[in-house]
């Protein structure tokens, strides 16, 4: 039996997996065991069934493991559902650049950070000039503080320095020479730097911290988020921080994200897991103590996935370390998404095809005519047997390998075609069967489940979720690079609208067609996305009816924003890239059915952060001006009177934030800060962050 022969033998899985009936899949270069002109022997059999164990299941959809026995069935059973994935693969996670805005919670209203930063509780004391403004970290919830390398008081910076500068002297036999871009580790300065900052007449260091990483702050504690290590510092002197509290995370344990909300923190972890002696899952020590985690408080969806790692939730009061609540629950490691509103936090799972699934849909929806009936009644009894997808997955290669054995080559090739056309005409039907998110929401109020659902596709990241009155609002991209059956199916990307049960409610879709999404933001009734392949379709959506959703306008334009952050009520910023320099739309959206591209500047950098860190953008409305890092520079846009202008650059700060005080903005680099004066952009001061 020639090689083509065996492409066509498994060309029913080969269609499924990319498309076209050319490439060999499952079966080798030798023939089929015991067949004439193959290899002589026995085929193995296959491996035992692996059944879901039971669960618990609550009206959620999620429930509790009752016993430790029934986490490691529910593993083994995930480990075998990605065993039988075509070539291994699973689902791909395509986070990308975040999107990030500071919008109102309930109203969805942009909104100036000009409030004072939150608290955790009590005040900073002293009875220093205070600013009338002091901005705040640039977040995806108003309210909802996120850790970042820059915070302030008011009064002073916290900034956490990388872990070297370039340019300083390293020592080599006796002589001292530049070395940019490298330096030992006895010349590393990972710290965290206190800096006066207000008066910007009094700009000096006050203090350092021997320890680097995110920031939050809150009253008079600084948290610092170190490696697998989280410290709280009284700050009440800042001058002089003193460490009150330490948590250290077990060595299979790492901080996934963490937010600060109504004077407490909320912290997400992630642990792998342990297959051998998988419970208690020990997490983290505080004081001396350990926290570990029963497998009979953690929670899992109530279908079978596969999972690799439990996820933890805290709610940790900063004045103390002490956990005050948590929630446990099985997950993905690379490809959750966490989102927190200030009503729940949702978490979401990816869900890969069942290959069987999908291939028998196929045969019994598009290969029927091409197979006889015998074949198909033997087929049907397989798909109602009680087995793992791997194991079926083997008989119905096993059928079809005979039936293809048994025919001439002209009957090959014409199956062969057959199958490669009605292919595509398949996966565009079903691209939505092929992969999906379950997001389970958890309470703010009590750390409980309050619901689970499931919508196609994958999410881009935490911005593809957004909570507005009751209702969850969710952007996908179905098909293409997110599925296992990647190249084959043409991509497409929807919205989806769930309620307060989880429950689909409404819809728009396929949107950008063989694009994947590429920034999302949702802004009280409306929402904008764009998607992109080579031009950039930038979509606004109608939100008001969340049963009836609609797009109402569309514009493409050159190039991508990978960053959209609505400046007033009618004008969005996009920040993004054409060709190989940073590209920045100011985008009309008083006309939903019309949207303009009124204003466009080409910087001549490579690169922002701000394409892949919502928090390195500021904006100041009262100037209306924002910040942006790009290169080793800072750049000061106004977008007065709908038109994009350069107003300042600062250059070679090896720029990374700038937060304003007052009527003063703070350029903060990692070797110096530059204090300018808004009403004339000219410097005020300057600090030198080297030694």
């Amino acid at each position: 039996m020639n090689i083509m022969t065996k492409q066509i033998v498994i060309a029913t899985l080969i269609i499924l997996a990319a498309a076209t009936a050319n490439i060999a899949f499952l079966v080798g270069r030798g023939g089929m065991p015991g067949a004439p002109g193959g290899p002589t022997g026995v085929v193995p059999p296959p491996p035992p069934p692996i059944s879901p164990p039971p669960v618990n299941v609550q009206e959620t959809g999620f429930g509790k493991f009752a016993s430790e026995e029934e986490f490691k069935a529910y593993v083994e059973a995930g480990q075998a559902m990605s065993a039988s994935y075509i070539g291994g693969l699973g689902l791909t996670s395509m986070r990308s650049a975040g999107v990030g805005v500071a919008v109102d919670a309930l109203s969805g209203a942009p909104t100036p950070l000009a409030a004072p930063a939150p608290s955790f509780t009590g005040g900073t004391g002293g009875a220093e000039v205070s600013p009338g403004r002091v901005s705040e970290t640039n977040v995806q919830v108003l309210g909802i503080d996120e850790p970042d390398i820059v915070k302030t008081d008011g009064k002073d910076i916290y900034f956490s320095t990388e872990n070297y500068y370039y340019g300083r002297p390293v020592p080599m036999g006796g002589v001292e020479l530049m070395a940019p871009g490298f330096l030992p580790p006895d010349y590393a300065q990972a710290d965290t730097k206190v800096i006066r900052a207000f008066p910007p007449a009094e700009l000096a260091e006050r203090a350092r911290i021997e320890r680097n990483g995110e920031l939050l702050l809150g009253g008079n504690r600084l948290i610092v988020f170190s490696g697998n290590v989280i410290y709280g510092y009284d700050v009440s002197d800042s001058a002089a921080p003193k460490e009150a509290w330490k948590m250290e995370l077990e060595d299979n344990t790492w901080i996934e994200t963490s937010r600060s909300f109504n004077g407490k923190i909320y912290l997400v972890v992630r642990s792998g897991l342990r297959y051998d002696n998988p419970c208690p899952l020990p997490v983290m020590t505080i004081r001396g103590a350990s926290i570990s985690i029963p497998c009979v408080e953690i929670y899992r969806p109530a279908s079978v996935m596969p999972v690799d790692v439990t996820y933890t939730a805290f709610v940790v009061n900063p004045t103390t370390g002490a956990v005050e609540n948590r929630v446990s629950f099985v997950g993905a490691s690379g490809s959750s998404i966490i989102y927190m509103s200030k009503s729940a936090l949702y978490v979401t799972y990816p869900h890969e095809a069942d290959i069987f699934s999908v291939t028998y849909g196929f045969f019994n929806e598009k290969g029927r005519d091409l197979f006889p009936a015998a074949l198909f009644e033997k087929l049907d009894k397989l798909a109602g047997y009680d087995l793992s997808q791997q194991t079926k997955l083997m008989e119905l290669q096993i059928l079809f390998e005979k039936y293809v054995y048994s025919s001439d080559g002209d009957e090959r090739l014409r199956i062969e075609n057959e199958l490669g056309n009605r292919a595509a005409d398949y996966f565009k039907t079903h691209r939505r069967d092929l992969a999906a998110t379950q997001i389970v929401k958890i309470g703010i109020d009590d750390f409980a489940v309050k619901g689970s659902g499931t919508v196609p596709g994958t999410l881009l990241n935490q911005f593809s979720l957004d909570e507005y009155e009751g209702y969850l609002r969710t952007a996908v991209t179905v098909g293409g690079s997110g599925t296992i059956f990647a190249g084959s199916v043409e991509s497409a990307n929807d919205v989806y609208v769930l309620d307060e049960k989880m429950a689909v409610v409404g819809s728009v879709l396929d949107l950008g067609l063989t694009e994947r999404i590429y920034s999302a933001r949702f802004v009280g009734p409306r929402g904008y996305l764009v998607t992109f392949r080579q031009t950039d379709p930038f979509y606004v959506l109608d939100l008001s009816d969340p049963r009836k959703p609609a797009m109402k306008g569309e514009l493409k334009i050159p190039g991508f924003s990978s960053y959209l952050h609505p400046v007033t009520d009618t004008l969005v910023l996009g920040v993004g890239q054409e060709g190989s320099q940073v590209k920045l739309s100011l985008f009309d959206v008083s006309s939903a059915e019309n949207p303009k591209e009124v204003s466009k500047y080409i910087l001549k950098e490579y690169w922002s952060e701000v394409a892949s860190n919502h928090r390195a953008f500021l904006l100041d409305d009262k100037h209306q001006v924002f910040f942006l890092p790009a290169g080793q520079n800072g750049y000061v846009f106004s977008y007065k009177n709908n038109t994009l202008s350069l107003t300042r650059a600062v250059s070679n700060v090896q720029a990374k934030r700038a937060i304003y005080l007052d009527n003063y903005l703070y350029v903060i680099g990692e070797d110096r800060i530059v204090a300018l004066d808004e009403a004339t952009w000219k410097e005020v001061k300057s600090l030198s962050l080297r030694d």
